[in-house]
């Protein structure tokens, strides 16, 4: 809005401007100070007025106007950055319509109704908003007072809001608006105390007073990352709107959807209410991540985070610009300034909360499919792969294993075996995880189903808005749903689990249809009238209903009512599971979860849901881990050779290749479609799976390490791109391949019939990893041959990576020797680490029962040193050190000073074996 006054004829001066510096206390922008935004606005102004005249020359070859010609301030906004004023879909937006809400109406190509495309009804530069009123100095920033005195046009404006602004760190800000009077729901996430202001903030904060806006910058570079001045601010009781420009058109995040990690700004809306729906393009999935990142120009990044669980949706325009929509809660914001996109994700989890560690056994393989049958076809595939010596951690069951899909039952006919195939796994050292939703059968006879008759008796169950438990369908017919929000509830999750865990000893959980699923929209009874389930603006929710195939909106919990908590349904599960898992087994919990929300990451991992065995649905699953990693979700994989549908011999070959590279890496698939594990394809696929697989286990040492460093300061483990090459462009949009950590590039075959593959190589030296033969790179797109039983995997120039002889188990495994990759940099370094500990205990490095090893290489000394050491790190040795880039054939090899035998090949890479050095030893080796 404000940045349109300046077009208008008078050209009137920006009359009442607060500009706030840090330290400073915030004076009229137009008494000696211009505010920033105006500064420059020439370049605006020629655009907007060649814009202009553009339209008017083509309307006058066209015939002109088909209506009213429209008043000139409305035709000064050009079509980009036009703001929708009539989102309700399924509307045809007449200019009366449009009108009566005070707005412009413009008709565009599209036809009438559609919302994609530029918006037919857009708000005027003067359309009414907020004014800023007063702006205080607290002790952490300010506060302020927004008044609005002409309504909007949805119900229950909210006329007086509070303002709160606190500069929590030099490189975080807190934005929260909420009502001034009145107390509203918010997000009962814990986020962390701020105790004093920011000293030296790398940003700057100014506000237009009236209309009010926001206007944040960067202060290094000058780049606006946030300008809300462009359309008003609306905030109804059940309508909250707030729109800002971006930097640049390159964003990230905002889950969960199936698309490319780049988002598209062409017009597209992202909404954001979790749905069990299997993953298609443009609709509202499993999760709710009201979060994203932005790549400024020359590599600079920032991230915004909106706190607010309510149904909303999320518009981009090729302003570029961006729309918040949601019915409910405060808009309480807060923005990360990095500079570096890894260090936005961090400075995010320090908010949310970082990543749990996972146990080892949860990083080996998983095998799992709806449809086994019975607890000894399970058996029977466990002891397949065993036979074949293909690696598996865990073997899963889904609800068939169940008696008649009720949760904390197994089928005594079918599954009558199952604690027998749970103590014949833990003895050859693998574990057991099965499902459980959310959904208790309600129609057994009373005293017959001890969870739901305990339920109903604690009040444990969502209510109708008549006191009543809600009543849906969900697998084991009628059910009624627990109510995480109760901390009783969780007691009794825990006392089910433990009674269940008595008979069947299973080690991790799959919480499965949390959304909370439904097959009936809102419930038996369907949802009473109302402005909870039938609110006066519904986004953009598949089904078009908030209460589609879920619970009624006006469902009653313990903390609020579901209209609020829909979102944070699978993270209130999830809390309970991990906590339940830690009471039982004394252990670090595996949970997976189908729905997440921010801060989830601290309690489970998710996988992406119901896929197809397509191809298209393989390569979508890289931008849906790398956007969950951006979620510090980073325990995350798809189902590996597709869900539904029946895969082939090359497909599932190559998912299982590229699946061995999920951080959370599971194949199953579903009923009534045949078996894809690897032990049923032809002997050339099944060993070009278990060689990918033993691959995956030699690197457990590099996977585990990687997932402490995010656990501890929010590193992300797969990762894209453009996180570790910031500044070529040409990674913005990459998708296609993925890194681990800072330092193995995995480029994956995703298409069909082909025997090579294309990839990107950013500028510098890179090694493959099964020669250590190096290409130099300029920053090119390279051809590699990809037979099928080939994946091109690349190690980056200055990396050490801690490797070890592969086993069947991931137990196994870290009883072996390790290998110590390095990959020398064009200067000759390199820089490494290993964290290592029992693998499964908790709280392990918080209490100091680790060990941790930093390795370095200069002038051509390995060094290894120990700075942290414990009990496990004894039983473990070092076999072997390969070093890739040496340049010259070495004279002699020194181990701490003893010469020592040693391989160069002509590829320059150096191998010195048969070391057998004790991991909590360290050591130096110099080659001459």
């Amino acid at each position: 809005m404000k940045s349109y006054q300046k077009l208008t004829t008078a050209v009137p001066q920006p009359a009442a401007c607060w500009v706030e510096e840090e330290g400073s206390v915030p004076t009229p922008a137009g008494r000696g100070k211009l505010a920033p935004w105006w500064v420059g606005s020439g370049l605006l102004v020629a655009a907007v007025l060649l814009s202009t005249v553009t339209v008017w020359v083509l309307r006058q070859v066209s015939g002109g106007w088909p209506g009213p010609t429209p008043p000139p301030k409305c035709l000064l906004i050009p079509e980009s950055h036009r703001f929708d004023c009539y989102p309700e879909r399924h509307v045809v937006v007449t200019q009366e319509l449009c009108e009566s809400r005070g707005c412009c109406f413009i008709e565009s190509p599209l036809p009438a109704g559609s919302k994609q495309g530029v918006p037919w009804c857009f708000y005027p530069p003067d359309f009414p908003s907020y004014t800023l009123e007063s702006l205080n100095q607290t002790a952490l920033g300010m506060v302020g007072l927004l008044v609005r005195r002409e309504k909007a046009y949805y119900p229950r404006d909210i006329e007086m809001l509070r303002l709160d602004v606190e500069f929590e760190t030099d490189t975080r800000l807190h934005i929260k608006i909420t009502d001034a009077a009145n107390p509203r729901y918010e997000v009962p996430l814990e986020v962390p105390p701020v105790m004093k202001r920011a000293e030296n903030p790398i940003y700057s904060l100014d506000f237009s007073r009236n209309p009010f806006g926001v206007l944040l910058r960067r202060k290094a570079t000058g780049t606006v990352l946030l300008n809300t001045t462009v359309a008003p601010l609306i905030f109804a009781d059940q309508f909250l709107q707030i729109s800002t420009l971006l930097p640049s058109k390159f964003l990230y995040g905002l889950g969960e959807h199936r698309g490319t990690l780049l988002h598209s700004l062409d017009w597209s809306t992202l909404t954001l209410w979790a749905r069990d729906v299997s993953p298609t393009e443009s609709f509202n999935l499993y999760g709710a991540h009201p979060f994203y990142l932005v790549m400024e120009e020359g590599g600079d990044a920032h991230g915004v985070f909106l706190l607010n669980s309510n149904a909303m949706e999320v518009v981009l325009q090729p302003a570029p610009g961006l729309t918040w929509r949601t019915i409910g809660g405060v808009l309480d914001f807060y923005i990360f300034l990095g500079p570096d996109p890894n260090m936005v994700i961090q400075q995010y989890q320090q908010v949310i909360g970082f990543p749990a560690m996972p146990p080892l056994w949860a990083l080996g393989f998983h095998l799992c499919r709806w449809g086994y049958g019975s607890s000894n076809e399970t058996w029977q595939t466990v002891r397949a792969m065993r036979n074949y010596q293909i690696p598996q951690d865990a073997q899963w069951n889904d609800i068939d294993y169940m008696d008649g899909y009720r949760d904390f039952t197994f089928d005594p006919q079918k599954f009558a075996s199952l604690p027998s195939l749970v103590e014949d796994l833990h003895k050859h050292r693998q574990r057991y995880v099965m499902i459980l939703d959310p959904g208790i059968s309600s129609t057994n006879p009373r005293g017959s189903y001890w969870p739901f008759d305990e339920g109903l008796r604690r009040g444990l169950f969502l209510n109708t808005t008549q006191g009543q438990p809600l009543i849906g369908q969900v697998w084991p017919g009628f059910t009624a749903f627990a109510d995480f929000s109760n901390p009783d509830t969780h007691q009794w999750w825990l006392e089910n689990l433990q009674h269940f865990h008595a008979h069947v000893p299973f080690d991790g959980l799959w919480i499965d249809m949390n959304e909370p699923s439904n097959f009936m929209d809102g419930s038996e009874d369907g949802c009473p009238p109302g402005e909870l389930d039938s609110p006066p603006y519904t986004p953009a929710v598949l089904g078009d209903s908030l209460f589609a195939k879920t619970v009624c909106a006006s469902a009653k919990q313990k903390a609020s009512v579901h209209y609020n908590l829909h979102n944070l349904y699978g993270l209130m599960e999830a809390k309970a599971t991990a906590s339940a898992l830690i009471q039982i087994r004394g252990k670090r919990p595996l949970v997976i979860s189908r729905s997440t929300f921010p801060s989830q990451g601290q309690y489970s991992g998710h996988w992406l849901g119901d896929n197809r065995s397509q191809w298209k649905d393989m390569y979508y699953s890289i931008p849906g881990l790398l956007s969950f990693s951006l979620f510090s979700i980073p325990l995350v994989g798809a189902d590996i050779c597709g869900f539904s549908g029946s895969t082939s011999e090359e497909l599932c070959t190559r998912w299982m290749q590229l699946g061995a590279f999920y951080p959370f890496a599971r194949n199953h698939n579903t009923q009534n479609e045949k078996a894809q594990d690897p032990t049923v394809f032809s002997p050339a696929a099944r060993t070009a799976m278990k060689d990918v697989l033993l691959i995956r286990y030699s690197l457990l040492p590099f996977l585990y390490t990687l997932f402490h460093r995010a656990h501890l300061q929010g590193d992300t483990v797969a990762r894209p791109l453009f996180f570790e090459f910031p500044r070529d462009v040409a990674t913005l949009g990459l998708d296609r391949q993925f890194l681990w950590g800072r330092s193995l590039l995995v480029t994956p075959v995703l298409e069909p019939g082909v025997d090579s593959v294309t990839g990107y190589f950013p500028r510098g030296v890179w090694y493959d990893f099964y020669t250590g033969s190096s290409v130099n790179s300029s920053g090119e797109m390279l051809k590699m041959s990809a037979p099928l039983e080939h994946l091109n995997l690349h190690v980056r120039e200055g990396a050490i990576l801690p490797t070890q002889k592969p086993g069947t188990t991931s137990e196994e495994t870290r009883g072996n020797p390790l290998r110590l990759i390095v990959a020398l940099s064009q200067s000759a370094t390199a820089w490494g680490d290993l964290f290592w500990d029992d693998g499964e205990s908790l709280d392990t490095f918080e209490r100091g029962s680790y060990s941790y090893l930093v390795f370095n290489v200069t002038q051509n000394i390995f060094t290894s040193t120990v700075l942290h050491a414990s009990a496990e790190a004894t039983e473990v040795t070092i076999g072997t050190l390969s070093i890739f880039g040496v340049r010259k054939p070495p004279r002699k090899v020194l181990l701490n000073g003893q010469e020592k035998p040693f391989s160069y090949l002509d590829n320059e890479v150096l191998t010195v074996s048969d070391l057998g050095l004790s991991l909590s030893q360290g050591f130096s080796l110099q080659w001459l």
